[in-house]
């Protein structure tokens, strides 16, 4: 890493930290690597588990895991709960904790299997309160960093040898509608849920259990797979009624961070169109080439036809809450994205942060301009002046911007 040599100078003592960061993420991992240490050294527990962990390498054979603490908390809620960690303002190092302190207790598994660890996971998945278990595992579980830029980390890992709820599953009725009609479509049921105030997170872990859609259709999905999926799906039903809507009046910004993840969202009135622009500054620890680099992804009016390539799951994320703000705006407009991603942010953490972060910019009241090259302008000033960044090569690769250019409009004909 580009700071391991003040590092080794700082060793965390010096309070001006040559590195500049709020905390060492070296440090940080240490002490996190030593509690967890502490809370895993037997192969029997009584815990509470807020989620299941469905995996994706050897797919469609893979492994089904139950994420627990090791002991009974009240507060295990918050362990599996991204919108409460970014309205709480947690760091990457209060989330680490959480997710670090949940046991994966796993077993193999086909995607189409209805085994037992299928049934408990299943059985977590909808519950409304983390449900007390007692696990027995294989041996005592190992514990390495195993971090995912699309999921939340996870933290020790162990076969389980048996498992069982010993509470009563809390949910709700809807949440048990929607699971019981096997005639009833995944993505019409994700939308039913989410129209009665469930969280993409929620929505996630029943699809990801193979808890939805029609009959023999129903399948495990892999945790990093239903993530996307339940932003994507989302998000369309939204986009199919503000492309129905006026456009936005005027150009305008806003603007927010989390974790160093800055955004600035454009809106710009035009149809829907949506562009993301990912930046990496030079010294962020996704970037070690020594130099500025970005990525990016777009869509027009018609959307997309293939998956997001460069910008990969967080495409989706940034997307899901743009189109809740307009619709809620009751508007549609191009959507113009820089993101800019600094070494603030020292570790992936999961594609819930660019959606929060994205979500924290859209509630900031946003600056209104005259015209597209004033707001454009503006936008560059801020990018050079707060991370030395010229976005002019990203304003001239814009497609979005190019489409706009030469889009004809039927008021050019009126």
């Amino acid at each position: 890493m580009p700071y391991s040599k003040n590092c080794l100078i700082c060793k965390g003592s010096n309070p001006q930290k040559y590195c500049n960061r709020k905390f060492c993420p070296l440090i940080s991992k240490s002490k996190i690597y030593d509690n967890v240490k502490k809370g895993i050294k037997k192969e029997s527990f009584s815990g509470n588990a807020p989620a299941p962990f469905i995996g994706r390498y050897n797919y469609p054979n893979i492994n089904v895991g139950i994420l627990s603490t090791t002991s009974e908390d009240e507060d295990s809620w918050e362990y599996d709960f991204p919108r409460h960690w970014a309205q709480s303002d947690y760091d990457e190092e209060k989330v680490m904790g959480f997710r670090t302190g949940l046991v994966n207790s796993r077993a193999q598994s086909s995607v189409k299997s209805d085994e037992k660890i299928v049934e408990l996971a299943r059985e977590v998945a909808m519950a409304l309160v983390a449900p007390e278990m007692e696990i027995n595992l294989q041996k005592v579980p190992s514990f390495s960093f195993n971090l995912d830029s699309f999921a939340a980390p996870t933290g020790p890992v162990a076969d389980m040898k048996s498992a069982e709820i010993t509470s009563n599953i809390k949910t709700s009725h809807k949440i048990e509608r929607v699971i019981d009609d096997t005639d009833l479509k995944a993505n019409l049921a994700m939308n039913e849920l989410y129209e009665k105030n469930f969280d993409e997170n929620t929505i996630s872990k029943i699809l990801s259990v193979g808890s939805l859609g029609v009959g023999r259709r129903r399948k495990l999905v892999p945790t990093r797979w239903s993530i996307t999926a339940t932003d994507d799906m989302l998000c369309k039903k939204i986009m199919s009624g503000i492309k129905n809507n006026d456009l936005v009046s005027d150009y305008r910004m806003y603007s927010g961070n989390y974790m160093g993840n800055y955004y600035y969202i454009m809106f710009l009135p035009s149809c829907w169109s949506f562009e993301l622009f990912e930046t990496y500054a030079s010294n962020a620890s996704f970037n070690k080439t020594g130099m500025s680099q970005y990525t990016t992804d777009y869509e027009n009016y018609n959307g997309r036809k293939d998956y997001a390539a460069e910008c990969t799951g967080g495409y989706y994320a940034v997307r899901f809450p743009v189109a809740e703000k307009l619709k809620w705006l009751k508007r549609q407009a191009g959507v113009l994205i820089f993101r800019f991603i600094t070494d603030e942010y020292t570790m992936p953490l999961g594609v819930w942060v660019c959606r929060e972060s994205a979500r924290r910019a859209l509630k900031s009241k946003p600056i209104s301009f005259d015209s597209k090259e004033q707001m454009l302008n503006y936008a560059g000033k801020v990018a050079k002046m707060k991370f030395g960044y010229d976005v002019g090569g990203l304003v001239g690769k814009s497609r979005l911007l190019k489409e706009m250019k030469t889009q004809s409009r039927l008021s050019e004909w009126m």
